[in-house]
Formats: C-alpha cells, sequence, structure tokens
C-alpha cells in the first residue's frame, strides 16, 4: 500500500533528503518490515534501552579523493526505548562529528518517527530521524550485510562542544562530498561521548 501523498511529504520534510517529486516513489512499511529492519539494526530483537553504534574516522587517503569533504569523522548512536504511554519502541538518534578544517566537536540529536520504503532503491527501508524546529535531520539505512548505516543528509542543525543555545548553534549543510556518510557498525563504547545522561550511559556501557 502506498503511502498517502500528505504522509510521504511529511517523511520528506522530516529530512529533507527525499524529495517531493519521489513521494509516488515511497510506500508506506508493513509491522513485519519495521520489525525486521529494527532487528537488524539492533542486531537482535528490539528491546527497551537497545542501542546501536557506528563510526567512520577518514583516512589522508580518503580525504584526498574527496578534497571538498568538511567532516573528518562521525559517529552515530541509535537508541530504542518503549514508551510509558503507548507501550510502542520508539527510536531517537545522536550524531557527533569532527569538521576537516575547524576545531572541536558538534553534535546533534532528535527522535527518529518514520520508516519507508524506496521503491526506487530496491525497496530499501529507511529510517527518517529529525531535530525539533524545523532543524532538519538524516535519513539511515542499513548496508546489506547489516555491518554499516548509510546516513544522508540535507541539513541538520547542530551545536558545538554540546552546548544547546543560539550562539553555539549552527548547521551542517551537505556539499557535494557531504551527502552521504558510510559508518560502520562497533562497540557501543564507541558512542559513550554522545551521551551525557549517567543512567543512560551505564545503560550503553552493560549493552
Amino acid at each position: 500500500m502506498k503511502l498517502p501523498l500528505i504522509a510521504a511529504l511529511a517523511f520528506a520534510a522530516l529530512t529533507g533528503v527525499v524529495h517531493a517529486d519521489e513521494a509516488d516513489k515511497v510506500r508506506e512499511t508493513t509491522k513485519a518490515e519495521v520489525d525486521a529492519f529494527n532487528a537488524r539494526l539492533y542486531a537482535g530483537t528490539a528491546s527497551n534501552k537497545s542501542y546501536a553504534c557506528f563510526v567512520r574516522r577518514y583516512d589522508a587517503e580518503h580525504l584526498a579523493r574527496h578534497p571538498k569533504q568538511k567532516v573528518a569523522s562521525m559517529k552515530l548512536l541509535i537508541s530504542a526505548e518503549i514508551d510509558n504511554e503507548d507501550k510502542q519502541l520508539h527510536n531517537s538518534f545522536r550524531l557527533g562529528f569532527r569538521y576537516r578544517h575547524r576545531s572541536g566537536d558538534f553534535d546533534s540529536s532528535g527522535s527518529c518517527g518514520s520508516h519507508a520504503v524506496l521503491l526506487s532503491q530496491g525497496d530499501e527501508v529507511r529510517l527518517g530521524c529529525g531535530v525539533d524546529c524545523e532543524g532538519g535531520g538524516i535519513e539511515m539505512a542499513l548496508s546489506r550485510d547489516s555491518k554499516s548505516a548509510i546516513v544522508r543528509l540535507e541539513r541538520i542543525r547542530v551545536w558545538q562542544n554540546n552546548k544547546p543555545d543560539d550562539d553555539a548553534e549552527q548547521s551542517l549543510v551537505a556539499g557535494a562530498d557531504d551527502r552521504i556518510f558510510r559508518l560502520d557498525r562497533t562497540d557501543n563504547s564507541e558512542c559513550a561521548s554522545l551521551v551525557t545522561d549517567r543512567k543512560e550511559l551505564a545503560a550503553l556501557r552493560h549493552k
């Protein structure tokens, strides 16, 4: 069953990656597809406080081949939590990265509320994640072997050194070499720097 046009455009607006003229190439995921995607994402049955960490540090050879790439390294933490009210599993994300020619750590975070299947990409399931107040966001898919996350973005609001205030607020905008990132799955401890809550940090380290 295809998504109604409004729902398809809502998914597109969440991340800005799927354009309006592609709305007819998107269909709604079935519950079985969502469950299968989550099982691949979390390497098992998703439950309360499940985590998946993906990291990429670009070496000098890669950066030399992509001179316009602004990002030198990136981390992505996807987490699952069961809502106390609707008893459903909800995903959220935290993204951290360093620029190639700028100092400091930059980060962003938000909720992941949409799954969709892109018919033009061989029925690929993508998870849409957004930042509040029209802060852009990301789309995330998995490689065929589930060992890597494919992250796509057009624009996402970020903050420097985990300071969520107007002075530190900026945006990472996609360029020629900053539109698609392939991050490799790794131990959850590699994403510990993205977590500030002590209880959640303890839960992350025990997964």
